[in-house]
């Protein structure tokens, strides 16, 4: 009598796509033929960014479950001494949104700053609300700081003209951050309309803004250029960087770093002998870059 070979289930095929929205444990992956895939990470793992590029098998129609996260070229996040949360995967620009009112935090954007440099990602400064002229001049003095070091600072209002800002857009995957209130979800709809992206009004009173944007979601302006746009915040830890390797977050730090201070292991927060504080002293890096440097090497 014969036996009847039962059929071995053919394994699921693995599929390959890139997270363009991220809802908490959720997240919505573009397949390399243009579908939007729902998916949810295999098992409890979590750390999913929207830009990554992930694995994923198709469960359900429309429907997947991420299997692994491909390697990435570079990562933007932020940490304190209890978690991290990964803002954007794969970026090529940090874009750095502020604005006049509210009033912005400089301590804030030299943290983000710190972050890119720290990933080798290229940042650039866009002060938005130009039409407040008066205020917009007050601002433009304390950017100037960051203009001078070789960031790019572009003013424009993102309720008239964003022409200024498109052709630093080009062939790379920005994200979008800042505070809360400084116009990014209104700067991505004068970019991209179809975003539709909610936007609210601020507080005087409070001189804050409000948090519109909840998720982190991906928009393409063509086949190489797309935005991230993330939601605002009001902190930006960077516990994740060792205190060791924090000056190298600093741009004009490089050339007095590596064997220059008298002791190789320098913090240069006072030590005898340091080549930052001499350069300081001199002229050549700005008293105020120290002064953020050693409060960030004081909380980190």
């Amino acid at each position: 009598m014969s036996v009847r070979k039962q059929k071995t289930a053919k394994p699921a095929e693995t599929l390959s796509g890139q997270v363009i929205a991220a809802f908490g444990r959720h997240y919505s992956v573009e397949a390399e033929n243009g579908e939007i895939v729902s998916c949810v990470m295999r098992g409890k793992k979590s750390g999913v960014a929207c830009g990554d590029r992930v694995a994923y098998l198709s469960a359900a129609t429309g429907q997947g479950v991420i299997e692994a996260i491909e390697p990435r070229v570079s990562k933007l996040y932020r940490s304190d001494a209890f978690k991290e949360k990964i803002i954007a995967a794969n970026i090529t620009q940090v874009i750095i949104v502020v604005a006049s009112i509210p009033s912005f935090s400089e301590e804030l954007i030299t943290r983000c700053l710190v972050a890119a440099e720290s990933e080798r990602i290229n940042a650039l400064i866009v002060l938005n609300k130009a039409d407040l002229i008066e205020s917009t001049r007050e601002a433009m003095v304390a950017l100037s700081l960051y203009q001078n070091l070789g960031y790019p600072v572009i003013v424009l209002s993102a309720l008239s003209d964003v022409s200024l800002l498109r052709p630093y857009l080009k062939n790379h995957l920005s994200v979008f951050a800042g505070q809360s209130g400084m116009g990014k979800s209104t700067l991505l709809n004068a970019l991209i309309p179809q975003a539709k992206r909610a936007t609210a009004e601020i507080s005087l009173a409070l001189d804050s803004g409000c948090h519109t944007t909840t998720h982190s979601q991906l928009y393409r302006l063509d086949t190489n250029s797309a935005i991230i746009d993330s939601p605002g915040f009001q902190e930006f830890g960077l516990s994740h960087i060792p205190k060791e390797s924090l000056a190298w977050g600093f741009a004009e730090f490089h050339p007095y770093l590596g064997g220059h201070c008298k002791f190789n292991n320098c913090r240069h927060n006072g030590e005898p002998g340091c080549a930052v504080e001499a350069a300081v002293q001199h002229g050549k890096i700005h008293p105020k870059r120290l002064m953020h440097y050693c409060k960030l090497l004081n909380n980190i």
